[in-house]
């Protein structure tokens, strides 16, 4: 599994973009998903940081070895509040993981507990270890 950041326009862009969608929207544009990888004996495990994300807004899709991570958050508030402040992250957010051909993306499993998203992705059957036993030859004699 490869771990890949996305930056079409490089680190200086994104800033001036993220700053610029907040002064006109006047509200704080979603940034990435914090993320931690690990492999484990039984495949790789990823946590993703999502606190206060409704688990039904969270869509995972797997396409040509790329899995999709998409979640979305909504302001308390609604239009025409009086906000005095906003801080915290609305909008969507998407993370993109590109997975190898040994991982069995069939069989990717969810759950979301404490704001954290948990897969666990398993290594396909076929890639894993096995042991090919040695055949003797008739008679074993030359």
């Amino acid at each position: 599994m490869s771990v890949m950041r996305y930056e079409p326009f490089g680190e200086p862009f994104r800033g001036l973009d993220r700053l610029t969608s907040q002064l006109v929207s006047g509200r704080r544009t979603p940034m990435g998903m914090p993320m931690d990888v690990w492999q484990a004996d039984d495949g790789y495990h990823v946590a993703l940081d999502l606190p206060g994300i409704d688990p039904s807004s969270v869509e995972i899709t797997c396409e040509r070895n790329v899995l999709t991570i998409r979640a979305e958050r909504r302001a308390e508030y609604e239009e025409g509040h009086n906000v005095l402040l906003a801080e915290r992250p609305q909008g969507g957010f998407t993370r993109q993981l590109q997975v190898g051909d040994a991982l069995d993306t069939s069989k990717v499993q969810a759950t979301y507990d404490n704001g954290v998203l948990m897969l666990t992705i398993p290594v396909a059957e076929s890639a894993q270890p096995r042991r090919i036993e040695v055949q003797t030859g008739r008679g074993g004699q030359k």
